[in-house]
């Protein structure tokens, strides 16, 4: 399998991980939440869990996979303003966490530059 073949199944693997993850360890990502939001940070943690999940099965299909992939970067731009609350939240942290919490930031860049080239690499399902 080639690289290219390769590239919607690790982000369709990566997704699916960060899915799980919110609905194994939510605590991890209720703090996450941006306050603004209304309701329960915890309804917001498992809503973006299925969300990754949905998103990673909609990248791994070849038939859904264009847009889903699209999708997949709107959703990484979507929860840019979570990583900006973890790095205000963690301002005071040590400074491993501190810079942990600040690498989020650009990392958004990648994933969504990522999402977009598989959907621009995926072939129109017939």
């Amino acid at each position: 399998m080639s690289r290219s073949k390769r590239s919607p199944l690790l982000l369709g693997g990566l997704l699916a991980a960060a899915g799980v993850g919110h609905f194994v360890a939510p605590r991890r990502f209720d703090p996450l939440i941006p306050r603004a939001l209304p309701g329960k940070p915890r309804t917001w943690t498992y809503a973006s869990g299925a969300a990754e999940l949905a998103l990673a099965a909609g990248v791994a299909l070849p038939r859904t996979r264009r847009a889903a992939a699209r999708a997949a970067a709107a959703f990484f731009v979507g929860v840019f303003p979570a990583n900006v609350q973890m790095a205000v939240d963690w301002r005071h942290r040590p400074a491993p966490l501190r810079a942990a919490a600040l690498a989020r930031l650009p990392l958004q860049v990648p994933l969504v530059l990522w999402a977009n080239g598989i959907a621009k690499n995926t072939e129109t399902p017939s």
